[in-house]
């Protein structure tokens, strides 16, 4: 899973001369959270998000409302914006796990994806949580059963043999360690179109392992 077949291709994109109140209204009618500022030939000049579009209540203290209306006409996302050289950007066959890790380190939102310095798409944290939600089968109908396994070879195979073995399949599965508890994996699973009482009687008896959740989705 690379972020080129993930990604936003060819996200909107404005120049650094748009004023921030254009630029909070553009986002709001695409409904978009952040928004890539470029150049001549697409080639990234720094990223504003709705957050940076906002400007401080001490920056207008000492003005009326006159001067206020003026100053926030005169500003631009050129003026807001957080430079190119302090955004982090990502390339094109970074794996989504990669990406995800990047965004969580560095607390952002988004990712632009470039290529040769030209941008050539976007990837958020929306984007990211929207595949998760397609890797755990979160869309589709069925049983979710998290089995705690020992941290040992084979744990895995015995899950999916115990599946196989009934005739069952699996359209969705997922590792992480378990929370809280060394030496152990939480696997799960997902099985469509088989009564939840047959799949916990079958997967109770996989040994060494234990049912910490099961529930119909």
């Amino acid at each position: 899973m690379l972020v080129k077949d993930y990604m936003t291709k060819h996200p909107l994109m404005v120049q650094p001369t748009m004023s921030i109140i254009e630029a909070q209204h553009f986002m709001v009618e695409n409904n978009i959270r952040h928004l890539p500022i470029v150049g001549k030939g697409k080639r990234l000049l720094g990223l504003v998000t709705r957050q940076t579009l906002l400007v401080q209540p001490a920056t207008l203290g000492s003005l009326n409302v006159w001067e206020i209306t003026r100053f926030l006409s005169d500003l631009t996302v050129g003026d807001v914006m957080v430079k190119a050289r302090d955004v982090t950007t990502i390339g094109m066959d970074i794996t989504l796990e990669e990406a995800a890790r990047v965004m969580v380190k560095k607390k952002i939102g988004c990712l632009p994806v470039m290529e040769e310095g030209i941008v050539m798409g976007i990837i958020t944290e929306a984007d990211l949580l929207a595949q998760l939600t397609d890797l755990l089968g979160g869309n589709v109908p069925g049983v979710r059963v998290t089995m705690r396994v020992p941290d040992k070879v084979g744990e895995f195979a015995k899950v999916t043999s115990a599946i196989a073995s009934q005739g069952w399949g699996i359209y969705a599965s997922g590792t992480v360690p378990a929370p809280k508890r060394p030496g152990y994996w939480d696997i799960v699973v997902k099985i469509r179109n088989v009564p939840r009482e047959e799949i916990v009687s079958v997967l109770g008896k996989v040994e060494g392992q234990e049912i910490v959740d099961v529930r119909e989705i």
